[in-house]
């Protein structure tokens, strides 16, 4: 993966109409998913389409310094991965893992239940997103984690600790990654007798849940569950490689060209996920029609068209925080006030979305209320022109430069997109993709 070089920043002008096709980059959080399952499993996985990635780069490198066996097929997307068996020929390591939510928390759990000498630190933003729930969980049963900065969040360091209980608690109203982490552990706990996962309180994010069930399920893991509050996998189970494996379009990147083609005409139809995709994020499509969008879909596409000027909503967007910070930006272009509700999880992202977002979408001239877990969005006749700042979080930039659209409600402004760079964490090549959605020149 050669890294992209980028410009300190990048003006967009406004553009009326947009239309045209879109091959999504791989998913990334099946992408992180996959790359441990297929470390963890007997066998030798060919993993098809992997997204290129500040993240995905993190686990890979991750896992070749805990000697798991790599490469890359040919200078494509597809990666042969070698097992171990849940066992890592490497028992001490010190592992930098950025700002990769999807990396940090799966190995967390996984090294402390497999056991050794482990350092896990990041960028400073790491060190201030949470991982105490997880931890707590873990070493409740056990497992030997310690914080060697703020207690509460990395950096960590996992010594080998000992299994003494097969049932464990863990909160889900911080973040969904927490029980991932522990579901994809779990067979290395359930050797003997089964392991169980309780909820402890509301279960966020679930369609992210569903994404690590059935990947499980793909890799020979078989998790039993009762509702959302209580997870089982039965003993004796292991991971076994597929073979070959192929990862989805990353419907949460998806939602910024349907949202374009929404806002600013179309049809922008997106291909690699579809009526059939894994990901809770092809739900966005169900706001963007609330919002009066013409959607179609296939089994591996998505089509949006403008059908007028868009609707204003009051909806929970719970189940997917992520892809609601497009409908947000969508806001700027409905008729009346929008209100995204439940949200309260944007505030230990890549940075505190809510405030972020309020702040950003209040330079394009926008009357926005920020609650603890809501964000109501008013938009004005004309956007203002604005310079973005972007947070190092690559969906800020993204979603922002939606604004320079200017759709059926002429609203669409200049917009300067501060740090550019940023949008390596998941689409290193989201604005030229845009550029060629939106036939304009970059600056």
């Amino acid at each position: 993966m050669k890294p992209a070089s980028y410009p300190r920043h990048i003006d967009l002008n406004p553009v009326a109409h947009v239309q045209g096709t879109v091959k999504l980059p791989g998913s990334k959080s099946i992408s992180n998913r996959i790359l441990l399952l297929a470390a963890l499993s007997r066998g030798t996985t060919k993993i098809m389409d992997l997204l290129a990635s500040d993240d995905t780069l993190v686990m890979l490198m991750a896992l070749q310094q805990l000697g798991v066996k790599w490469e890359q097929v040919d200078g494509t997307q597809d990666y042969i991965v070698h097992g171990v068996d849940g066992v890592l020929p490497v028992h001490q390591a010190d592992l930098f893992m950025g700002n990769a939510g999807t990396a940090i928390r799966p190995l967390t759990a996984a090294l402390a239940v497999i056991g050794g000498d482990y350092t896990l630190h990041g960028v400073p933003r790491m060190h201030e997103r949470p991982i105490g729930d997880l931890v707590d969980a873990l070493n409740d049963v056990g497992m030997r984690i310690e914080y060697t900065g703020n207690p509460g969040y990395p950096p960590l360091h996992i010594r080998r600790g000992m299994l003494n209980a097969h049932r464990m608690k863990v909160r889900g109203n911080v973040s969904s990654q927490f029980l991932t982490a522990l579901l994809m552990a779990a067979p290395l706990m359930a050797r003997d007798e089964p392991m169980t996962i309780e909820v402890i309180g509301e279960l966020i994010s679930k369609p992210y849940i569903e994404i690590t069930l059935n990947l499980m399920r793909r890799f020979g893991v078989d998790v039993q569950r009762d509702g959302w509050q209580s997870f089982t996998v039965a003993a004796g189970q292991h991971y076994q490689s597929p073979g070959a494996i192929h990862v989805e379009g990353d419907a949460s990147s998806a939602s910024y060209f349907l949202a374009a083609g929404a806002i600013a005409g179309g049809p922008i139809r997106v291909e690699g996920v579809g009526r059939d995709s894994i990901q809770g994020d092809v739900r966005f499509v169900e706001a963007l029609r609330q919002m009066g969008v013409t959607i179609t879909m296939g089994d591996n596409w998505i089509e949006a068209s403008s059908n007028g000027v868009l609707k204003a909503i009051d909806t929970d967007f719970n189940h997917i925080p992520d892809a609601a910070m497009t409908i947000a930006v969508a806001a700027l272009y409905a008729e009346g006030t929008s209100v995204l509700r439940n949200i309260a999880s944007w505030r230990v992202k890549e940075t505190d979305r809510l405030a972020a977002m309020a702040t950003e979408l209040r330079k394009l001239g926008a009357t926005v209320e920020e609650g603890a877990d809501y964000l109501s969005v008013t938009p004005p006749q004309q956007l203002t022109p604005a310079t973005i700042d972007t947070y190092d979080d690559h969906r800020m930039a993204m979603c922002f430069s939606l604004a320079s659209l200017d759709g059926t409600a002429r609203r669409g402004t200049q917009v300067r997109i501060n740090d550019p760079k940023c949008v390596a964490k998941t689409f290193p090549d989201y604005f030229r993709v845009f550029q060629h959605i939106a036939e304009q020149t970059l600056i």
